[in-house]
């Protein structure tokens, strides 16, 4: 295989963060001596959740094998999934926010058309369902664990307690016709075809979507961590993956 020097679009922040988790991770298991440091473990990992880089092309690059740069990996991602803020750490930020934005999303995954459970007849594609909450301007402040992608949304966001956490803290959440009848603090917006709607429905819509479509800042944050576009892993540890870059996230932007 083929080397060349590459760039990875990622803040010097975010590297010296993970080395610096790395780092303390190794004291404190008694791991000084690594074929890599922990700065080249944390750009290895970078590279293969920024840029999507395989296992091989990652082993080839920083002269390990196959099976070491997928160990490193796993074990930065491991760590930077457990630093993800919680749902309800993200509501005592929130509290503080006019209102909030909820979306779904789907990250796509292989799967054959046998795996019914990840096949999202939204999509018309197999993925993971992953809810996303930003605040009013769009930034991303959490994302959920990974469901399979049969999963609708507003039974998604009931399973991680996301309606029930926004309606004890009353805070306002706009959310789209996927959470229609989440009740709580979730507005949805009128259900019916637009040209059924009454004009002043038709205006509540065109309101509630002005002030939504922001979230798709926050969507498009999440994914532009190239791995989570096409995922080839198993799905026990797409949740993982997602909290990590979670993490990474919220280091870069604050």
């Amino acid at each position: 295989m083929l080397v060349y020097p590459s760039g990875v679009g990622v803040s010097s922040s975010a590297l010296r963060f993970l080395a610096q988790q790395l780092r303390r991770h190794r004291r404190a298991i008694g791991s000084p001596w690594r074929r890599l440091t922990a700065g080249r473990q944390a750009l290895l990992t970078l590279a293969h959740l920024r840029v999507g880089h395989t296992y091989a092309q990652l082993a080839a690059g920083f002269g390990v094998g196959t099976t070491t740069a997928y160990r490193y990996v796993t074990e930065a991602v491991e760590l930077l999934a457990a630093l993800a803020p919680s749902l309800a750490d993200a509501v005592r930020i929130a509290s503080a926010k006019a209102y909030l934005l909820l979306d779904g999303t789907l990250l796509p995954i292989d799967r054959i058309a046998a795996d019914r459970p990840f096949y999202s007849g939204k999509h018309k594609k197999h993925g993971m369902n992953v809810q996303v909450i930003a605040d009013p301007i769009g930034r991303l402040l959490w994302a959920s664990p990974a469901l399979p992608g049969a999963v609708h949304d507003i039974r998604a966001a009931r399973e991680h307690g996301i309606i029930d956490a926004l309606a004890e803290a009353g805070v306002p959440c706009w959310a789209d016709k996927g959470h229609r009848g989440a009740g709580g603090t979730v507005r949805a917006p009128c259900w019916g075809r637009w040209e059924t709607l009454s004009s002043g429905q038709q205006a509540v819509n065109r309101s509630h979507a002005k002030i939504r479509a922001l979230v798709e800042q926050a969507v498009a944050a999440l994914k532009s961590w190239r791995l989570l576009r096409k995922l080839r892993c198993s799905t026990t540890r797409i949740t993982s993956l997602v909290q990590a870059v979670l993490t990474l996230h919220l280091t870069c932007s604050g």
